[in-house]
């Protein structure tokens, strides 16, 4: 009999979650990146063996809603817990645990759903504070085992998703077999523009930047994939940032997104990027809506 379910990811900004999903998955579905907010949707990344399906839902960053795009990644956050048939609670090891553990730690109490804690970059930590990691998260009280692994590397991530597979329930496979991930296809593209755009910028720029895909048609003559997309920028000096002196850095972005695509879709691919300002898009609910942040 076969097992399938939903494991909710959650865990503070920059815990690991997207690299996790991508070592489970064994693609790229998740962007990633050292920035809070990477993550903005719940995305479900989908691990298919012979006798299991871990549909894994990667949360946003559990943080303090401070305007309506937190707002909607943080219920986000607290619907996917309940709804999941079990949770995972990631802990980036290299750093104390603090008082954003302890919020995810309540949450996930409450949500009552199986769960498994992991400290994450244990392959970057000695023995003695590994110990006193494993111990600081046993300490957080989330009822369940406490895994050490490396996402990077793939130290005990095997034992890991087998613990995972036993907490499903039995039951047919949610997806079929090939999928890898639920995202539309414009989503996906979107983020592995904005994956770009935060491996290059700085401070506050990369929070108040989000890329939506306009267009994609396929060229009839040579079936060259023509893609059409927008960097959304709060501001003139933002948009002066993005498109840097003569067009470097959005040539730059597009140049290792498009790398980023064909190795996705195998094929070559023609990106047409612009940069536009769109004051307060955080705050438009009907953008937020069409980009999919829910």
């Amino acid at each position: 009999m076969t097992r399938s379910g939903f494991v909710a990811l959650a865990g503070r900004p920059n815990a690991g979650k997207s690299t996790f999903v991508n070592r489970v998955v064994g693609e790229h579905v998740a962007i990633v990146s050292d920035k809070p907010q990477t993550t903005r949707r719940a995305l479900r990344g989908i691990a298919t063996t012979a006798d299991h399906q871990l549909v894994l839902v990667d949360l946003p960053g559990v943080q303090r809603p401070r305007d309506p795009l937190t707002e909607r990644m943080q219920k986000r956050v607290e619907h996917e817990l309940k709804e999941s048939d079990a949770a995972l609670f990631l802990i980036n090891g290299e750093q104390s645990v603090g008082p954003g553990d302890r919020f995810i730690a309540r949450a996930i109490r409450s949500a009552g759903v199986p769960a498994v804690t992991v400290v994450n970059k244990i392959d970057k930590l000695r023995k003695p504070q590994a110990a006193e990691a494993l111990q600081a998260a046993a300490d957080l009280g989330v009822e369940g085992e406490v895994f050490p692994i490396s996402a990077r590397t793939g130290e005990g991530v095997a034992d890991l998703v087998t613990h995972l597979a036993a907490l499903l329930p039995e039951g047919e496979f949610l997806y079929p077999a090939e999928d890898r991930s639920d995202q539309s296809e414009r989503v996906r593209l979107a983020e592995l523009v904005r994956e770009q755009v935060l491996l290059r910028t700085r401070e506050e720029l990369p929070h108040a930047v989000e890329v939506e895909v306009e267009d994609i048609a396929e060229r009839e003559d040579d079936g060259l994939l023509m893609i059409q997309a927008l960097v959304w920028a709060e501001t003139d000096s933002q948009k002066g940032i993005l498109v840097g002196k003569g067009g470097s850095m959005v040539r730059a972005i597009g140049t290792a997104a498009r790398g980023q695509i064909e190795a996705l879709e195998g094929r070559k691919v023609h990106l047409d990027l612009h940069v536009r300002v769109r004051k307060g898009w955080r705050r438009d609910d009907g953008l937020l809506d069409r980009l999919g942040i829910e």
